[in-house]
């Protein structure tokens, strides 16, 4: 059986952040992802996460401004300083929370830049973030996100990223396979998982359109979720969706594939 996650920057949405912990326990989860914590002191964070028993599995690199539009700071030439200076803030976070996985943004790429740039400052900024979790023990991920969410996202399929994961040559460094996000770029998402999954760091998925929880789209996660098993992945399957009302109405596929609900 795969090992949920539940992201707890969409799920449990209804309540502030430092609440959702004790909603995603009571819900039966044991492992929790978020998006960017750096917004809570971590020993708060932490504290949750030890109130709950819970794990937490995953964050993000700082990305910039998001609330200004910023979704990643990796392929921008301008703004290499300004990602570089968030990696020690990123690696004190994952210290403190046990985190053994920071997930990097390429953003969006800014006007007048070149793909080469564009491609160049990419490369480089995975080769020095990876270099500086190493020292701590902890893994690197890339994410291709799709381009009609998010217009002018740079990475956006699971070729590319590996293509420069194997420029960076970095041995702490995997792709993040979003099963929504790729679903909406290339498809093939049984397959690709499997050539894949020797490169392959973490999984995401929600169900297409939408981006809504499983069995609202057109996904077969039942078959999705058996294959993950048969294809021996053993990292952990991060729950990002938007739910489409209140979180817990939507967990009929945790009670199906996950522990369920405590009693």
């Amino acid at each position: 059986m795969p090992r949920f996650t539940a992201n707890l920057s969409l799920l449990f949405a209804d309540v502030p952040f430092l609440d959702r912990f004790e909603r995603a326990a009571r819900a039966g989860f044991e492992f929790v992802e978020f998006q960017f914590p750096y917004a809570w002191p971590a020993g708060e964070i932490r504290a949750r996460l030890d109130a709950h028993g819970l794990r937490a599995v995953l964050h993000n690199l700082p990305a910039g401004d998001w609330a200004a539009g910023d979704r990643g700071l990796g392929c921008h030439p301008a703004r290499v300083d300004e990602f570089r200076a968030g990696i020690p803030l990123a690696i004190g976070y994952a210290r403190a929370l046990g985190v053994q996985q920071l997930n990097l943004l390429a953003g969006k790429a800014p006007a007048g830049a070149s793909e080469a740039d564009l491609r160049q400052t990419f490369v480089a900024n995975v080769r020095h973030a990876a270099a500086a979790l190493a020292t701590e023990g902890l893994y690197l991920l890339i994410e291709p996100i799709n381009s009609f969410d998010i217009p002018g996202f740079w990475l956006n399929r699971s070729d590319q990223a590996i293509n420069l994961l194997d420029e960076a040559g970095t041995a702490n460094a995997c792709l993040q396979y979003d099963i929504y996000h790729l679903q909406r770029m290339e498809g093939e998402v049984a397959g690709t998982l499997q050539r894949l999954l020797p490169r392959i760091g973490h999984i995401q998925f929600a169900d297409n359109p939408g981006r809504h929880e499983p069995g609202t789209g057109e996904l077969n996660f039942d078959f999705l979720f058996a294959h993950l098993d048969a294809i021996g992945y053993a990292g952990f399957v991060g729950a990002e969706y938007l739910p489409m009302g209140r979180t817990e109405d939507g967990l009929g596929w945790w009670q199906r594939w996950g522990p369920g609900p405590a009693d």
